[in-house]
């Protein structure tokens, strides 16, 4: 099979790791990729949101599967060229995305099939929960519980340009889970737990995700929650006309009155994919290609008992920038020496070198029995990389009891 991988980030580079591992993988190719996923298949010059682009490069190199990683150009419509061109495309159709690209239509699904959710609010008063209508690459969601957090949450979203949504604020624990749909058929993946937040003890402003680990020890009924949450938006999608096919991820809070849907992404997550990947079991590009296909009537899709961690060493800036090029990278070599899998995000080459191209650098991902143990790997791998003014969290799954 030759797969053509869209994106660059550190959540391409997990696939990419694990598709390269498939028997049923002949060529693999990424636009634009990075330097960690051209060492596993051969990356092209192509933007990822460039229609004509990937549809030039993909018949011209007879490609049979198209994954494509990231939000924007699911959104902008990047699959459906493909598939009116007949290659099979593992992601939603620009119309079925819109359950990620406008938080509005989601809510908007949701009520129609009673899904449980925050409410809206018509009034902005703390506390609250202010979020962009749009894209906002995980940045676009404020938690305000004071007169000061709100307005300064307003102005934010206001500036983005869209639309917005005032909701009531929850309490409880987060979780993301993870299904497959090939437009009809639900599957299950697995969970993951990420930390949005910049700074230790989540404080500081929201980020694309800081770190993240699976499995969730405190989560024992996935299949249900995938029944309440995923089977019905998707039997809802289908209904309008618009059959979701690829990963639905469910950004849920666990309230004391059961869970309830933050949000909807139409993709894997970043950095929920880099532990995700080391863990699920069989031939993930067969299962992909599944999907894509339309035939997931008889396909499961199953997690190991082991655990893994994931830790992300971004830029000195980030999240308020992330112009942060041309610093080398160093001890790549020695935290894979270490057990640990380094995925790549925000890097380039330059002069032989591998250097800093963007916000968050590097997912830094150990695995092992427990999350304990993956999280002892984790951080003995991030203290053998390091970039100048590289920072990270210290605490990403330090509270977990498993």
């Amino acid at each position: 099979m030759k797969v053509l991988l869209v994106g660059a980030g550190a959540r391409e580079h997990a696939l990419a790791w694990r598709i390269a591992r498939s028997p049923s993988v002949d060529e693999l190719h990424a636009a634009p990729g990075n330097p960690g996923i051209a060492a596993l298949g051969r990356c092209h010059p192509v933007r990822p949101d460039d229609g004509d682009g990937l549809l030039a490069l993909a018949l011209t190199l007879g490609i049979d599967l198209a994954v494509i990683g990231p939000e924007g150009p699911l959104v902008a419509g990047v699959g459906d060229d493909l598939r009116r061109n007949g290659i099979a495309v593992f992601g939603p159709s620009a119309a079925a995305a819109r359950i990620e690209g406008s938080k509005a239509f989601a809510k908007e699904v949701l009520r129609a099939v009673g899904v449980p959710t925050a409410e809206t609010l018509s009034v902005a008063r703390p506390p609250c929960v202010v979020k962009a209508d749009g894209l906002a690459a995980g940045k676009g969601v404020f938690v305000c519980r004071t007169s000061s957090e709100l307005e300064a949450a307003l102005r934010t979203v206001q500036g983005m340009g869209g639309g917005m949504l005032i909701e009531e604020l929850l309490e409880g624990p987060e979780v993301s889970v993870f299904a497959l749909s090939d437009g009809t058929h639900v599957v299950p993946v697995a969970a993951a737990q990420d930390f949005k937040r910049i700074d230790d003890g989540d404080r500081g402003p929201n980020t694309g995700g800081m770190g993240a680990y699976s499995p969730v020890p405190w989560l024992d009924d996935l299949e249900g929650l995938v029944d309440a949450v995923h089977r019905p938006v998707i039997a809802e999608l289908a209904r309008r006309g618009t059959p979701f096919v690829g990963c639905l991820f469910a950004g849920l809070m666990v309230t004391d009155d059961g869970p309830k849907v933050l949000e909807f992404n139409a993709r894997f997550g970043d950095p929920e994919t880099q532990v995700l990947m080391p863990r699920l079991e069989g031939d993930v590009l067969e299962i992909l290609a599944h999907a894509a296909r339309g035939d997931l009537s008889r396909t499961r899709v199953g997690a190991d008992a082991s655990a893994a961690v994931t830790v992300v060493l971004a830029s000195p800036g980030y999240p308020g920038s992330s112009d942060y090029a041309g610093r080398t990278v160093e001890g790549l070599d020695a935290a894979t020496a270490e057990g640990a899998l380094v995925f790549q995000g925000g890097t380039a080459v330059r002069d032989g070198r591998v250097v800093t191209n963007g916000g968050r650098i590097l997912s830094v991902t150990g695995t092992g029995a427990s999350v304990a143990a993956a999280r002892i790997q984790a951080y003995r791998a991030v203290e053998l990389v390091s970039f100048e003014g590289a920072q990270f969290r210290h605490d990403i799954a330090a509270a977990v009891d498993g």
